[in-house]
């Protein structure tokens, strides 16, 4: 059992940083381990920024009241050996993780956040993400969370051992080694039906317990799940939802409540470099059924993060849709009907931003567009036509070239040769 809050009140009197009070509540007795000690650091520094000014009772009873949200921090040792399903790096226990992760001691608590401290303190240099808000080509608010430096290492470094390993659906096409849009486009084109949905506020809607369910199907211990699980998900703090902006359009405000929910929740964060292929794995089911239903209606189907797609010769448009609404709500998603798109062939087929009537290929328009823009940057110099102040314009307009050239070498050459007329 750990000292009494009373105890470890005193030992906050002093420099107030993570490594000086690990060390001063390490000369405590009563510790039930290392992981015990660096958790209630973090948990201290996490709750406070500065060393708290207040009256000794009111001390102690905030520290009563964050010990006694101390989870339980090492496997028992009853606990069977973890049977692993994938080839996952096999942590057994929370002090492998950490030693797998190059994490000190109690570091690990500190960017799980288990407690959800940083969602109660206030915005500064503790938090582990920035966050802003932006605004959709639809006018929807969207809100971009990304990780401090420390904390996306740690990301990248649980997405090559862990989320790497586990496999996904031969339909999901986005943020997968090998496909692409133009693979999905090409899957669908020169069908005389295409049927495009799109699911509402796709990484918000995968919670922190859906993720921590992923890991334990993997074969770690559960407390071992819900550490990797709080490094890959984060809870918008009560101020920065205050600041979302308004709906454009009166039937924007329901999806927006929604959204502002989902937020206030653990949930993914659109800007880590996780969420993408952590959502590819968690719609696995989603994509089973959906893939499923179209077989058994003579269609293919494939899906490009929250873009999903049918096509075929004689689809049931309507009622299809009106199943995979279904099928997405028991798998805990929601389609929006404002983006569902049912396209015949006689009408421009767009999948992913690519037209698919004959082959995958850019709109004409987006085409003459860039095409101008080469030639007038030819004409007088680049910097006169960045207008939005691209910071890397020569990277960006060889992207461009890239997309719009894709499936389509000639054009690409025409423009590769418009580029190298630039004087840089």
């Amino acid at each position: 059992m750990a000292p009494d809050p009373h105890t470890v009140a005193r030992a906050a009197d002093g420099p107030w940083n993570l490594d000086a009070l690990t060390t001063r509540l390490a000369e405590l007795s009563g510790w039930r381990g290392p992981e015990e000690i660096g958790w209630t650091a973090a948990a201290l520094v996490g709750r406070w920024r500065r060393r708290p000014r207040l009256a000794p009772e009111r001390l102690v009873a905030e520290i009563a009241e964050l010990l006694a949200e101390r989870p339980g921090l090492r496997v028992r040792p009853d606990v069977p050996e973890p049977r692993w399903r994938w080839p996952v790096t096999p942590w057994s226990d929370l002090d492998a993780l950490a030693l797998g992760l190059d994490l000190r001691v109690g570091e690990l608590d500190w960017f799980a956040d288990p407690g959800g401290w940083l969602t109660r303190a206030p915005e500064g240099p503790l938090h582990h993400y920035r966050r802003r808000w932006t605004t959709s080509c639809a006018g929807a608010p969207r809100l971009l969370e990304s990780p401090a430096p420390r904390l996306q290492e740690l990301q990248r470094r649980v997405g090559r051992k862990v989320l790497a390993a586990i496999p996904v659906h031969d339909a999901a096409h986005g943020y997968v080694r090998g496909r692409s849009p133009h693979t999905l486009a090409a899957a669908h084109a020169g069908t005389p039906l295409v049927v495009r949905l799109d699911l509402e506020g796709f990484f918000a809607h995968v919670t922190g317990e859906r993720v921590a369910g992923l890991l334990r199907t993997a074969g770690y211990p559960a407390a071992v799940a819900a550490a990797l699980a709080g490094l890959l998900v984060t809870t918008t703090p009560r101020a920065v939802l205050r600041g979302a902006p308004p709906a454009v359009a009166p039937t924007g405000w329901e999806p927006r409540r929604r959204l502002l929910d989902r937020l206030a929740a653990p949930h993914l964060p659109q800007g880590a470099p996780t969420s993408p292929v952590t959502a590819n794995l968690l719609t696995h089911r989603l994509d089973r059924r959906l893939a499923g239903l179209a077989s058994a209606v003579g269609a293919s189907y494939g899906r490009y993060a929250d873009d999903l797609v049918f096509s075929g010769a004689t689809l049931p448009a309507l009622g299809l849709i009106a199943l995979v609404t279904t099928i997405a709500e028991e798998e805990g998603f929601r389609v929006r009907r404002d983006k569902t798109r049912v396209l015949p062939a006689h009408r421009r087929q767009v999948v992913t931003g690519l037209v698919v009537n004959t082959r995958p290929a850019v709109a004409r328009r987006e085409y003459d567009a860039l095409r101008a823009l080469l030639h007038n940057c030819a004409q007088t110099g680049p910097a006169a036509q960045n207008h939005d102040a691209h910071p890397a314009f020569r990277e960006h307009l060889l992207g461009r070239i890239a997309w719009v050239g894709t499936g389509r070498p000639a054009r690409e050459a025409r423009l590769r040769a418009l580029f190298a007329a630039i004087p840089w």
